[in-house]
């Protein structure tokens, strides 16, 4: 902004860009085509809707009839992330086998003879893009920027037009082959000082392109915010009284305003005010520095051309659109996978399985590595033992009750007389029935004996032949219990003697104890336990950490779904790879540094023992 003393003149003395126009394009018939050709007319039909949302989008963007800034605003935004969603799923192109019926048409923004024709997506979001940034420029335009919420909108929605600009230097300007004229363009409308873009309308291939109006207005602007800021800087040096520099510097805004005079052709009034007004506020200052200098301070005054550059701040960042423009989280089209998407997706989903199962293995390991030095070294079951509280695992100690309910060993041996005399039945029942069969039969041959032909009921073996296979499995089956009933009797008779401790209540008292050592520890001997317990605390500190990452990063890899991304991308697959495989980075680090301290703990419980086995050997 300018200086209090021109802010009036200068509210209102700012351009807004120019929308491109285009010529009416039917994207819904190609692109429908397109889809039951290489999917299915099913997958056209499923679609419909969001082929008319397209349609729509793109009619309203030709129309440019929307009386609200912010409502075209949005409208813009919606459809460059659905343009987004159709480059990586629908190749536009001049090749035989893409869709070769659609050509983008646009029109020039400030030569409007101009315009750019091409079978190319890019095209389309290049000018989307540059009518966004047109948009924002023209929302900015339209707030009062007399008052301060006024001017807070403003600075918004202008740093929103220099983000949507920046976004279309960065990312679709080289793709859309518009020509060498787009970079510097870009440059003009995002460059952070009306010097850089005087600059660069000064040379081809912007010195023939924009009307004189827009080059006479840049070049005014630069010198008015020139010498505001000399002015400025120059009342800062009158209240240190270094008067030489301040003549210097109202000398220096002087003279580019004089210079930037010489081109008020086509200059708004608004603008040749303001510069009128700061050019008088400086003529002051200038002639009171001039004879308080040649007065009281006699200083020499240095050349304008010998002063250091102004000291620069800059204020403002273009708008960051990668979220705003981030088409990652849209639905259109979202059932419609291309090959390359696929199989990118698969490999990726390799490669995250990959850190998994790294990952799970040096977990698993690490548990199991504690769990077989621990046994190693008899811990934490000596200590326990040795303490006198030692208790039984939960699970196994429900084992134990439910045998003690159940009669323990006594209630055992009646569960295997029971088996017993339930084999002897039904051993007594497959008698009976091949009994019942074999008399079923010698009937049969008795009778077919005594009357010949006369006897037409089937043969015996005919009528119970399903029986007799039946019968059969029934012998089968029960032979195969016997003998598992045999192999379980025998290992109950060989064991009596170890399971009659399951009478004992409670169980724990069946539990031999450890007796404190021969040797003595001394006064240390409390001092090691405690130690030993508390590296024990931190093991299982540890392992709770490990079973907590494990689940981490099983849930890190259920919410990783990165096929939005890649139908989004229009990068290298591999940059995105990278990018999104580097948040494991994090948790594989944890892992890395659990296992690290694990070791550490363990290494300190060896040598603890260790220590305290050199000891007890030196007291003997």
């Amino acid at each position: 902004m300018a200086a209090q003393s021109s802010a009036a003149a200068t509210t209102n003395i700012m351009l807004a860009i120019y929308e491109k126009k285009t010529t009416s394009l039917d994207l819904y018939r190609p692109l429908r085509n397109y889809i039951s050709m290489v999917y299915s007319e099913r997958e056209a039909q499923n679609i419909e809707d969001d082929l008319q949302t397209l349609k729509e989008y793109r009619s309203d963007v030709e129309r440019q009839s929307d009386p609200s800034p912010t409502s075209r605003r949005d409208l813009l935004q919606n459809y460059f992330k659905a343009l987004c969603l159709v480059e990586t799923r629908f190749p536009i192109s001049p090749d035989k086998d893409h869709i070769n019926t659609v050509t983008f048409i646009w029109y020039d923004a400030f030569k409007q003879k101009q315009k750019a024709s091409q079978q190319n997506i890019h095209l389309e979001k290049a000018a989307v893009l540059f009518n966004l940034g047109a948009v924002y420029s023209q929302i900015g335009l339209s707030f009062d920027r007399a008052t301060v919420e006024g001017r807070r909108q403003a600075i918004h929605a202008f740093i929103g037009a220099a983000g949507a600009f920046a976004y279309l230097r960065d990312n679709a300007a080289t793709k859309a082959s518009m020509g060498s004229s787009t970079p510097w363009m870009c440059r003009f409308v995002v460059g952070l000082y009306y010097e850089e873009a005087l600059a660069a309308l000064n040379v081809a291939p912007l010195k023939d392109h924009f009307d004189k109006p827009w080059i006479s207005h840049v070049q005014l602007k630069a010198a008015l915010f020139y010498a505001e800021a000399c002015y400025r800087y120059s009342l800062e040096l009158h209240e240190k009284e270094e008067i030489a520099e301040e003549i210097a510097r109202l000398s220096s805004g002087i003279s580019a305003l004089t210079e930037a005079k010489k081109n008020l052709k086509g200059a708004a009034a608004q603008l040749l005010d303001a510069i009128s007004k700061l050019e008088a506020n400086i003529n002051r200052n200038l002639e009171r520095a001039v004879k308080e200098n040649d007065r009281v301070y006699l200083m020499r005054v240095p050349s304008p051309t010998s002063l250091s550059p102004l000291p620069a701040f800059s204020m403002v960042k273009p708008m960051s659109m990668n979220e705003v423009l981030d088409a990652s989280k849209e639905k259109m089209f979202a059932s419609l996978v291309p090959d390359s998407s696929a199989k990118a997706l698969s490999r990726y989903t390799e490669m995250v399985d990959d850190i998994i199962r790294t990952q799970a293995e040096k977990l698993q390991q690490a548990s199991e590595l504690t769990r077989v030095r621990l046994k190693e070294m008899d811990l934490p079951d000596s200590i326990i033992a040795l303490e006198g509280n030692f208790t039984l695992p939960t699970d196994l100690k429900e084992d134990v009750e439910a045998v003690q309910i159940s009669g323990g060993p006594a209630g055992l041996e009646a569960e295997l007389q029971q088996l017993r005399d339930l084999r002897r039945v039904n051993q007594e029942l497959l008698v009976q029935t091949e009994e019942l069969l074999q008399k079923e039969a010698t009937e049969d041959a008795q009778f077919r004996n005594q009357f010949g032909t006369r006897w037409t009921r089937p043969q015996s073996s005919t009528l119970t032949k399903n029986l007799q296979d039946r019968l059969n499995r029934f012998a089968a089956n029960l032979k195969q219990a016997a003998d598992s009933d045999g192999r379980i009797e025998r290992s109950v008779r060989d064991h009596s003697t170890l399971m009659s401790i399951l009478d004992r209540r409670p169980i724990e008292s069946a539990l031999p104890t450890l007796a404190r050592p021969i040797m003595s520890l001394d006064a240390n001997e409390d001092a090691i336990v405690g130690s030993l317990k508390q590296s024990l605390r931190q093991l299982e500190i540890l392992g709770a950490q490990r079973a907590g990452l494990e689940d981490m990063l099983k849930e890190m890899k259920r919410k990783d779904d990165i096929l939005p991304k890649l139908m989004t991308s229009t990068g290298s697959y591999e940059d995105l790879f990278r990018k999104e495989i580097a948040k494991y980075d994090q948790i594989c680090e944890d892992i890395a540094q659990n296992i690290e301290a694990q070791e550490q703990v363990l290494l300190q419980i060896q040598l603890g023992m260790l220590v305290t086995f050199l000891k007890s050997l030196n007291d003997n």
